[in-house]
């Protein structure tokens, strides 16, 4: 079980420490120092490499998830709520990164190669909210991580 809680607990750190890093960090120093067209290129490429972590990391997440209920503790009958609580936020993470992935992303990397700025940058806003989002789950599923069974 060491293994799976290791794993799990650094694709969660990998993933939301990410979000925090870009939303709280990399974008305020963008705005204050890039053109849009620049900074939208910036940001496909950010996602770029970043999207690919972050699919490591709920695939990851899941299967060490996965393996800890039912391996160690034979199904969701018998655990606390508070790994319900994370399992039914983190579907919900996972499901906005997907929205995010395959539909404002894909929209945001096709305006910039058109160079439509205008577009480009309404889904990058609509990204940021969505990221703003997850953000705020993956701290809620981080309280409840470290001190759910003690609530």
């Amino acid at each position: 079980m060491s293994v799976s809680i290791a794993l799990h607990l650094l694709s969660a750190i990998l993933w939301v420490g990410g979000m925090m890093f870009a939303h709280m960090m990399l974008r305020p120093a963008a705005v204050r120092v890039l053109e849009p067209p620049l900074r939208l290129k910036l940001w496909v490429q950010v996602f770029k490499n970043f999207f690919l972590w972050v699919w490591i990391a709920i695939i990851t997440i899941l299967a060490s998830g996965y393996w800890m209920v039912f391996g160690v503790f034979n199904g969701f009958g018998n655990v606390g709520i508070h790994i319900h609580l994370m399992h039914g936020m983190g579907i919900v993470m996972v499901l906005i990164f997907m929205y995010v992935f395959f539909i404002p992303y894909r929209k945001l990397r096709h305006a910039v190669i058109v160079e439509n700025f205008q577009e480009g940058g309404a889904k990058l806003a609509q990204i940021r909210q969505l990221v703003g989002i997850n953000i705020l789950i993956g701290l809620g599923i981080s309280i409840i991580a470290s001190a759910g069974r003690y609530l």
